[in-house]
């Protein structure tokens, strides 16, 4: 029997089937494309910080690059039940926090999503009771963060740590608009806080910004809002993946180049979903207060994982290597000349 002829079927079968597979990327594991999603479901908060998903559903500009494949939005409250529901296999695609989006790469042992883009740097400040004066001031007071182990709850526990004050502060997790009632009440006396809930606790609930995070960074850059994705979803749909790495992009480079109408539409995104317009002071201090980026800056993920351990929510900090995949983005920005997006070696186990 004449074996030549099916071994030579056999290599021209392996090598279709590997022309299917993904590639550019060294940390996410070979497989078929099944091409075009039939759906996409898309999550993030009605946050200032998530500004770019935002403009990006109100404007169409995920759907103009979708086409036939439906888009399904979900808006979450804080990060650690957005990770729920990605680990869970109902959302494909998050804007999320790196706190948040390190937990969820954690908790599946490196292998549930990837980290595909930046979304937001800054935007989170400490807003307190304006007899507050210092960080000793905390003793004794509660302070607020969305959720436990959310990216404000990291970096709050982080620095009461890194001040000695661990224990002395009363950490109390509740969501941004109970925690702006609860601020009025005087309940509380301070929140860690996202935009534009630190602008309104300020504006509305008669409170001062005690520390904006970008001044504990260098550069005043750090990633508050990346976007991640179920690693099997990128195997299977990397056009998708790619057609919403498109419309991310193009909400990017509309805000920046259209300020004052990104802010409206970014409001107007925000009446949908909460039933309540931000005013005009609010929104200004909650804009100015944030950069958007596709940059995730990774080099800061590895110390991102060692603050989850000082603040003692993790008990040790997670190996976040071939956590990035930048891949389809870095296509994305080059097909518009624009400078790619470096992994910093987490693309890479």
């Amino acid at each position: 029997m004449n074996l030549k002829p099916a071994l030579a079927v056999a290599l021209i079968a392996l090598t279709a089937l590997s022309g299917c597979s993904r590639a550019g990327t060294s940390d996410t594991p070979a497989a078929e494309s099944k091409g075009a999603a039939a759906e996409v479901r898309l999550g993030y908060f009605p946050n200032i910080t998530h500004a770019a998903a935002l403009i990006g559903v109100e404007k169409g500009l995920y759907a103009k690059e979708l086409g036939n494949t439906k888009l399904t939005t979900q808006t979450f409250n804080a990060g650690p039940d957005e990770v729920n529901a990605l680990l869970g296999e109902s959302l494909d695609i998050a804007y999320i926090g790196s706190g948040p989006a390190i937990n969820a790469y954690s908790k599946s042992k490196g292998e549930a999503v990837r980290l595909i883009a930046g979304a937001t740097s800054g935007g989170a400040q400490l807003v307190v009771k304006p007899e507050i004066n210092s960080i000793e001031d905390l003793k004794g007071k509660v302070v607020a963060t969305p959720q436990l182990a959310n990216t404000q709850d990291v970096s709050l526990k982080k620095y009461l740590a890194e001040k000695n004050l661990t224990g002395q502060v009363t950490v109390q997790n509740v969501e941004n608009a109970a925690s702006l009632d609860l601020f009025k009440k005087g309940d509380i006396q301070a929140a860690w806080a996202p935009q534009p809930w630190s602008a309104r606790i300020v504006n509305e609930g008669g409170g001062k910004v005690l520390l904006d995070e970008k001044t504990l960074w260098e550069g005043g850059a750090f990633p508050t809002t990346v976007v991640i994705v179920r690693t099997k979803f990128l195997q299977e749909h990397p056009e998708t993946v790619e057609a919403v790495l498109k419309g991310h992009v193009a909400a990017i480079d509309w805000a920046k180049a259209n300020s004052d109408e990104a802010k409206q539409a970014a409001n107007a995104a925000l009446e949908k979903l909460t039933s309540k317009k931000l005013g005009d002071k609010i929104l200004d201090a909650a804009w100015d207060n944030i950069e958007l980026t596709t940059d995730a800056q990774a080099k800061h993920f590895p110390q991102l994982a060692k603050d989850a351990v000082t603040a003692g929510v993790a008990k040790e900090a997670a190996d976040v290597a071939g956590y990035a995949d930048f891949a389809l983005l870095n296509k994305v920005l080059q097909a518009q000349g624009k400078p790619q997006v470096q992994a910093a070696g987490l693309d890479k186990k």
